[in-house]
């Protein structure tokens, strides 16, 4: 996963899943523009497994993140983005600054299919377990990207057991996906949560908070 190499950044002129905007408008008498990106929708899925009483999440390089992290070291790099070519990165940063710790995801890019049934998809292809649509609990929505993109998120809570697994996940290497199941325990989750030396997205540190509330006091107790 972290064997990254031949790094190179150019502009992106189209894209399959990023359209970029400028939107001019007027604000109680004030004239304003905004530049904005439009972007899939997506699910997100919290799952629990109760034969080990662990959470399972996933662990996959971002290229965004790690790039954030380039510009902090290296600033220059987007100083003139306006040019057609960047300069090359000497000595680039190890790829672990880009790897983040995640719930299973999935963006919403299939008409013909409900969230619900892309959501047990991304459980299956992401880490191995065969849920129905009959697992799933919806949990809630919202924006994420408010700034930037404004995509809804919608977030599942699934339970699963081993025997629910049929297969090791990791994604679909045919699109490009390489990702590692981990697996969380219940009693270390909270201090994983806010361990700010695991990279993570919100969706993990608010859904486990969540479970926390909601889930875990309705557990057999020990």
């Amino acid at each position: 996963m972290e064997a990254i190499e031949e790094l190179a950044v150019q502009p992106c002129t189209s894209s399959l899943y990023l359209r970029p905007f400028r939107l001019s408008y007027r604000q109680n008498g004030t004239r304003k523009f905004w530049d904005f990106m439009r972007t899939h929708d997506s699910v997100s899925i919290l799952i629990f497994n109760t034969s080990r009483q662990c959470f399972v999440v996933v662990k996959q390089f971002r290229p965004a993140v790690y790039m954030c992290e380039v510009e902090r070291h290296h600033p220059q790099l987007f100083q003139n983005q306006d040019k057609e070519s960047f300069p090359s990165l000497e000595n680039p940063l190890p790829a672990v600054v880009g790897v983040t710790y995640e719930l299973c995801a999935g963006i919403v890019d299939k008409p013909g299919l409900s969230l619900e049934e892309i959501a047990c998809e991304e459980v299956l292809e992401e880490c191995g377990y065969r849920v129905s649509i009959a697992d799933l609990r919806r949990i809630t929505s919202y924006r994420s990207g408010v700034g930037v993109t404004g995509s809804r998120q919608t977030l599942f809570y699934a339970e699963v057991n081993d025997q629910m697994r049929t297969s090791g996940g990791g994604g679909q290497p045919e699109e490009g996906e390489l990702i590692e199941v981990v697996e969380i325990p219940l009693g270390e989750s909270m201090k994983f949560a806010y361990d700010e030396t695991f990279p993570k997205t919100m969706g993990v540190i608010f859904s486990f908070t969540w479970f926390h509330n909601n889930i875990a006091p309705k557990l057999p107790k020990k």
